[in-house]
């Protein structure tokens, strides 16, 4: 009787393997995959170690990284996702970064706000082009930086003189992301097949 089974189970199997693989839809359409969410995980967890440690490190000669907003712009460009997937991997990133944050809560509006930026790259005319990686991640990590600062600087009873002594930083933030986003967007793309 064993014997039998295992005939009979090696006739499927052969049979099987003659049969042309038939891919099934999900009725979720539009939703993000299992491998498209562990991707979102291990680029923010990636970020977020870096902030820890290697961040912290070039913070020292007055560059401060960012690397979960670098993780979530490759995020999104690698995965494609839609407007309201994208503002969710952006309060995802968000929560992360309240890990490190100097003003909890801030970064929640800024990085779901910012991730709608690198959404619309991705979407737009310019979204081909070889630089939008760099483009976009310096934009995308700009405008998460104003609008941080846009909260942080009321939220600290500062003035003015706060906000503009931020620009600087902000914008060496949005080049040091830019160019790891644009470094780090063409071998991901080819290591994910995306």
């Amino acid at each position: 009787m064993t014997v039998q089974k295992s005939h009979r189970s090696q006739n499927l199997n052969s049979q099987d393997l003659k049969q042309p693989r038939i891919a099934v839809q999900s009725s979720r359409q539009g939703a993000l995959d299992v491998t498209s969410l562990v991707t979102v995980a291990v680029l923010i967890a990636a970020g977020l170690i870096l902030d820890l440690t290697v961040g912290k490190a070039i913070s020292a000669v007055g560059i401060a990284p960012e690397f979960v907003i670098a993780s979530f712009c490759l995020a999104i460009l690698l995965l494609k996702p839609n407007a309201v997937q994208s503002v969710i991997i952006g309060l995802i990133a968000g929560a992360v970064i309240q890990i490190t944050t100097s003003l909890p809560g801030a970064d929640l509006v800024a990085e779901s706000i910012a991730a709608l930026v690198m959404f619309a790259f991705t979407k737009s005319a310019f979204a081909e082009s070889r630089i939008m990686p760099f483009v976009g991640s310096f934009v995308t990590t700009a405008v998460s930086g104003l609008i941080f600062a846009a909260i942080a600087v009321p939220a600290k009873h500062a003035g003015l003189d706060l906000f503009l002594v931020m620009i600087p930083v902000i914008l060496c933030t949005a080049l040091f992301n830019a160019i790891v986003v644009q470094a780090l967007a063409e071998p991901l793309s080819k290591a994910t097949r995306r």
